[in-house]
């Protein structure tokens, strides 16, 4: 098993990649070592792609999850990728203003796929899979017309609190990981059971739930791959739009598809961008509520909430 901190990875996956590398059209053909090498002379100061914030393991239970990735999981682990355009940006702003690994943010291609309507089997929702008495711990509300689990900024900030009281208590990015994914409670008792707080020797144990021993493992297997995409195979990527918009204040008795009706937007881009309204719609027993709404449309939507109010007014 070899470990890294701020380095790459990649070349002691030569074996496990070379075969996703295309042929370099030239008399001779380059290495995966030498590709690396030219892919980090082109690097400026100005990107972090290649570098780790969290420790990187590679050995064979994460080589696995490369290789499940690139092979039968590729159809849906690119569209992890394409959505990751969109999202990283702010999930990755909101970890490093936390003083967090931005890394971190991999947890949530592993847990949901970037998705907002996610729901596992123990009812676990929304980007970063929360259940309820969790969520609700960290301050998302849930009642019968809102679930803020799904939101991503929300859940995100959540998640950051949740994320640092766990690193207290572990005080390892990988028990942090583990925890998260087989519940805190859980963890603390297989830790005293074996008598250590090493991630890998509680694996190599049989002490933690198989889903929980491949968690870490996804995790830093996502975490290559999305570094590099191209050098696994990931090549024409469609990139997205990073997420954009502006909040504005809205009135009881909102309705989310009128609403993208007016703004000339499609109705399931913005419910997506208003994902805790689960029903679509504000209630008008509610006391309002603050929606998403595409950059540069602020006036617009005021229009539409003026002649909402008045509407209300008259019924």
């Amino acid at each position: 098993m070899i470990k890294f901190l701020f380095l790459i990875p990649f070349i002691f996956a030569t074996s496990l990649t070379q075969a996703a590398v295309e042929p370099v059209k030239t008399t001779v053909a380059l290495s995966l070592k030498q590709k690396l090498k030219m892919l980090e002379q082109k690097q400026t100061h100005k990107t972090d792609h290649f570098i780790f914030d969290l420790p990187v393991t590679y050995n064979k239970k994460v080589s696995y999850w490369i290789s499940y990735f690139q092979v039968r999981g590729k159809k849906f682990f690119r569209d992890w990728l394409e959505k990751s355009t969109k999202y990283m940006p702010l999930l990755q702003s909101e970890l490093k203003k936390a003083g967090l690994p931005t890394d971190l943010a991999y947890m949530v291609m592993i847990e949901s796929g970037f998705s907002t309507q996610a729901v596992s089997s123990a009812q676990a929702v929304g980007p970063w899979q929360f259940i309820q008495s969790t969520g609700t711990n960290y301050g998302l509300q849930k009642n019968w017309w809102l679930d803020e689990r799904r939101d991503i900024k929300k859940s995100t900030l959540a998640a950051i609190r949740y994320l640092k009281d766990l690193n207290q208590e572990f005080g390892s990015w990988y028990l942090v990981a583990a925890s998260y994914n087989m519940g805190e409670n859980g963890l603390r008792r297989q830790i005293k059971k074996y008598g250590t707080r090493d991630y890998w020797e509680l694996v190599k144990k049989g002490a933690l739930p198989q889903e929980t021993q491949d968690y870490v493992p996804k995790i830093l297997a996502a975490m290559m791959i999305a570094k590099a995409p191209n050098l696994y195979g990931f090549r024409d990527i469609d990139a997205q739009f990073p997420l954009q918009y502006e909040m504005v204040m809205a009135p009881p008795g909102t309705d989310i598809d009128q609403l993208a009706d007016h703004l000339s937007v499609t109705r399931k881009s913005l419910r997506e961008l208003n994902a805790e309204l689960f029903l679509g719609y504000i209630p008008k027993t509610a006391m309002g509520h603050y929606v998403r709404i595409p950059l540069g449309s602020l006036s617009v939507a005021s229009e539409f909430f003026r002649d909402q109010n008045k509407k209300f007014a008259l019924d």
